[in-house]
């Protein structure tokens, strides 16, 4: 979840809590943080238990449509594809030929 925050931005954030709500009340404010977000995550953990519960295989079928729109997992597939097979919505490379010496490179009127 906070995979991309380093150990400067956590310090930032703890300098600027203890100067906005003083080090008598930031032990309180912290627990209800954690709190909060512990409550968040049940509810939604439960939300996704209803959710399988009602649908059942659905949920499955909708959740792996879902994880292969995700980014990472694209990249990743991308990555782990040994050779990359053409699609019918990607044509093939056109094979070009060298230029001789002396032969004037190809003009299309319509690219300039």
């Amino acid at each position: 979840m906070f995979s991309d925050i380093g150990v400067a931005e956590i310090l930032v954030i703890a300098i600027v809590a203890i100067v906005v709500f003083g080090p008598e009340r930031l032990p309180d404010f912290a627990r209800q943080l954690g709190r909060f977000v512990r409550t968040v995550r049940q509810m939604a953990d439960n939300a996704k238990a209803d959710l399988q519960r009602e649908m059942g295989d659905d949920f499955t079928s909708l959740r792996d449509e879902l994880k292969g729109l995700d980014p990472r997992e694209m990249v990743k597939g991308t990555i782990d594809d040994d050779e990359p097979t053409p699609t019918p919505s990607t044509p093939a490379p056109v094979q070009q030929k060298r230029l001789e010496p002396g032969e004037p490179p190809p003009f299309d009127v319509d690219a300039t």
